[in-house]
Parts: structure tokens; sequence; C-alpha cells
């Protein structure tokens, strides 16, 4: 037992022992905390489990659900519209029913008509065969009484109604003339008054202005004056307006009434080669400048007179007679119209028998009007005539003064001659505003536009341009054409020209035969 070896190997062999069972119980130890552990899990993989399985069924309920109340949902829905339908089927059903109720009782109703309307035809058929034997008799008898045959019957009765029908076309005739002639005044009044309103500034300002040279652009200050004082001085006197713009070596005067227009510029020219150009000066010039014109408008007058043989008349009828030469009517000087009117009024009175002196008179004085015109109401015919009247003319001259226009219905001849002879002078080429040139170059293109119609051999201008007369070719134009010619021209010239009043257009188709004798 002494032996350290033997010890020690039992020693050895009890550790060992221990060892090995020390190992195996914690072996043991492991093997059932490893036991525990996976009955954990397994524990908590099952409850997980059942968990997910409880969750998915409630989930697959849910669905379900939804899917049930969608489905109920769509189900109600389309019991709605099924109902709906069923409710309109319904309707349409009975309205069918109530339209093919309708229908047999028009059906019925037309049936009863027709078979009335068949019973009227008949009824009437009988009346006329009867009315038409009453008419046959009653025509014997009227025959009979009146000595007539049927054929002079009728005759007598279409006369008679052509006659009627005559009266009546011929009061619709006046009745839609009046009409027409209402329509034109009217229309012609609103192209006037267009006409007035769209070229009134343009003429206006052409018409009653005038233009004064001056040497240099220094002069307009000197014209205005300090403050304006000169040429407010100058509009004061005169009665004028004066216009300084910028446009060099130009001062404009400007007024309605012809003779102080006239004596403004001459005051004007006067002040400026004197250079002297102050309120007193001004107004010295222009009292001189105003009885030189005086002077003149009397010797223009007496002038006038004296050269037509118009005696006699009175002092401020003269002064009147030479204001018109300071007027003018398109271009044309009313003093110088005036005495050409009254120069032919004379020859025509004296062609055919009448007073040629009286003539002249009135053909002298007829725009008489003309010259205070801008100072009194009314026209020129209307103010002239009572200018004459309060004068004590002759009442052959006061009435060509007033009718020379053809306002107020003739009474005397010699208004008639005094408006031929104002028609003459007015229309006489190069009177008024249209130029030698400009009157030449309108004739050939009346010319012209007729000449490019087939079938014109030649055309002619002639009164001034007022009326064309056409050849056309008896060939290739009849009747037919040649009245639908003269239309065509017209309507070109209302197309394509622009023309003061009217153009007249001629056509004239014409055949002629030439054979020599030999």
């Amino acid at each position: 037992m002494d032996n350290p070896v033997v010890v020690g190997a039992i020693a050895a062999a009890v550790a060992a022992v221990l060892t090995f069972g020390v190992v195996k119980f914690l072996d043991r130890l492991r093997k059932v905390d490893a036991e525990n552990q996976a009955k954990e899990i397994l524990d908590r993989a099952a409850r997980d489990a059942a968990s997910k399985v409880k969750e998915a069924e409630l989930a697959i309920k849910e669905r379900e659900l939804a899917s049930k109340a969608e489905t109920e949902k769509q189900l109600t829905k389309s019991r709605d519209e099924l109902r709906e339908r069923e409710r309109a089927v319904e309707k349409r059903s009975e309205q069918v029913q109530q339209s093919s109720d309708d229908l047999r009782k028009q059906e019925r109703i037309v049936e009863t008509t027709q078979r009335r309307l068949a019973e009227r035809l008949e009824d009437s058929s009988r009346r006329n065969e009867e009315l038409a034997k009453l008419i046959e008799a009653q025509r014997t008898t009227l025959h009979n009484l009146s000595g007539l045959s049927p054929g002079e019957a009728s005759k007598r009765l279409l006369d008679t109604l052509e006659q009627e029908l005559q009266q009546e076309m011929g009061s619709i005739i006046l009745r839609h003339e009046r009409r027409v002639q209402e329509q034109v005044e009217q229309k012609s009044r609103d192209i006037l008054l267009t006409a007035i309103q769209r070229y009134a500034s343009a003429h206006t300002a052409e018409s009653t202005t005038s233009t004064v040279d001056i040497p240099n652009d220094e002069m307009k200050g000197r014209i205005i004056g300090r403050e304006g004082r000169n040429i407010r001085a100058f509009e004061k006197a005169t009665g004028v307006d004066v216009i300084i713009d910028d446009t060099p070596g130009v001062v404009i005067v400007s007024g309605f009434d012809p003779v102080r227009r006239e004596v403004a510029r001459q005051s004007l020219a006067k002040l400026i080669a004197d250079g002297r150009i102050h309120p007193s000066r001004i107004e010295e010039i222009a009292a001189e400048t105003t009885k030189e014109i005086e002077g003149f408008i009397q010797k223009k007058g007496e002038e006038a007179a004296e050269e037509v043989g118009a005696h006699g008349l009175h002092p401020r009828v003269i002064y009147m007679l030479g204001r018109l030469h300071f007027r003018t009517s398109y271009s044309q000087n009313v003093l110088r119209h005036s005495v050409e009117v009254a120069f032919l009024s004379g020859l025509l009175a004296e062609m055919v028998g009448l007073d040629g002196t009286l003539a002249r008179r009135a053909g002298l004085l007829h725009d008489i009007g003309k010259a205070a015109d801008h100072e009194l109401e009314g026209g020129h015919p209307k103010i002239g005539a009572d200018l004459l009247k309060r004068h004590n003319e002759k009442v052959e001259v006061v009435h060509a003064a007033f009718g020379h226009h053809d306002e107020i219905v003739t009474e005397y001849p010699y208004t008639m001659l005094v408006a031929t002879a104002d028609a003459c002078s007015a229309s006489r080429p190069g009177a008024r505003r249209e130029s030698l040139e400009r009157y030449i170059k309108r004739m050939e293109e009346l010319e012209s536009i007729a000449c490019g119609f087939p079938g014109v051999e030649q055309a002619f201008a002639i009164q001034a341009g007022r009326e064309l007369r056409v050849l056309a070719s008896s060939r290739d134009t009849d009747d037919a054409k040649a009245a639908k010619l003269c239309r065509d021209i017209a309507m070109a010239f209302e197309e394509q020209l622009t023309y003061p009043g009217e153009i007249k257009v001629t056509v004239v188709r014409e055949s002629r035969f030439i054979e020599v004798a030999r």
C-alpha cells in the first residue's frame, strides 16, 4: 500500500473515473438543456404556426366577407338595373299600346271623314251640275234679252275686265312709284349726308384758306408779336384766323367769308412789305384795305352790270353782285359765271321772241344769294330771291333767282331760260374744276370702255361727257342684244369711273344697204 506507484496508479484511476463521471454528468446536463431548448423552440414554433394559421384564416374570412359584400353590391345594382329596364319596357309597352289605340281612333276618324268627304263631293257635283244648268239658262235668257251673241258678250265682258285691270294696274304702279320715290329720297339723303361727312374737311380746308408768302421764318415771330399781341390784334381787326405753323415761307389766313379773307390777305401782305407790325399799324392797314376792297367790290359790280346792260340796279344789289368776284363754285368764278349766264339767257330769250334785256338781268342776278349765304340762313336761291324782292326787282327776276335749280314750280319762261343758261355755263369744258387734260382723258375713257364691248363699231362722247352715242353693228346685234349692250355699258361706267351727275348712254343700231346703178 505504501508503494507510491500503486498509489499513483490508483489515484490516476480514481481521477479518470471521476473525470469520466463528471464528463458524463456534464454531457447529460447539456443534453437535458438541449432537449429543454429544443422543446421550447418547438413549443414556440407550434404557437407561431398556430397564430399564423389563425391570422391566415382570419384574412381568408375577411376576403371572403369583402368578396361576398362586393358580389351582393353588384347583385343589388344588377337587380336595380333590371327593375329600371322592366319599368322602361312596361312604360314603352304602355306607350305603344296607347299609340296603337290612338292610331285606331285616327283610322276610324279618317274613315268617317272620307265617308263625309265622299258624300260632300257627291253633293257638290250634283249642285255644280244644277248650277251649270242654271247658269246656262240665265246666259240664254241674257242673250235673248240683250240681243248679243256669245262671242259679242264675251268680248264686251273682256273689254270691261281689261279696263278695270288697267285702272287697278295704274293705281298699283302709282302706289309703287310713290313708295320707290320715298325710298329713293331717303337713300339719296343718306348718300348725300355720307358724302358731306366724308369730304367736308378736305373741301373746307381748300375753299376757306388763303396763303401769304413771307421772306423768311423770322417774319413769323414779328407777326405773332410779343406774347401774341400782334396776331390777336390782326385777327380782331380782320375777323379771320391766322395759322402759323412749321411750313417754311408761308402764313395761312383762314375764314369762311371770302371778302374778309381777301382783306386779311392783302393787309398781311402790306404789313410784311412795310415791316412795321404793331397793333395800331395793323388796325390802320386793315381799315385802309377794307375801304379799298369795298371800293373794288362796288367797281366790279358796276362793271358787270354795265357789261350786260342791266341798268337801274339798287346800290346794295350792285355791291352784293361785286362780292361774287371773291366767290368760287367748283373753281369757277361766280361773277364771271353770272355774266356768262346773263349773255346766254339774253341770246336764248331773243331766239324765242322774249325780252332779251330782262333775261340778261335775270341771268346776271340769279346767283346773287351766294354773296350772302355765309351770313343768312337758307340756300342761295331763297336768299337771293328775298334780297331782290326787298330791292323792288321785277317778279320775273325774283322768280328766276328762286327757281333756277327747279326747286319750285316754274311760272315764268325766264326762269327756264336762266336754268338752261346756268347749266350751259356750268357744263362748259374747263369752266369748273376739271382741267382740259382731265376732260379729254375722261372723254377717251368713256369711248374706250364702250368700244371694248363686242358688236360696237364706234362710240362718241358728247355733251361734255354727259352723253355717249354708241353705234352698234346691225349684223352682230339685234334689238334685244342692243338693249342689253346699252345696260352693260352703263353698268361698266358705274363700276369703273368716277364722274359728277349722270351719263346717258344711247345705242344706235342701223342697217344700210348700198347699190350703184350703172
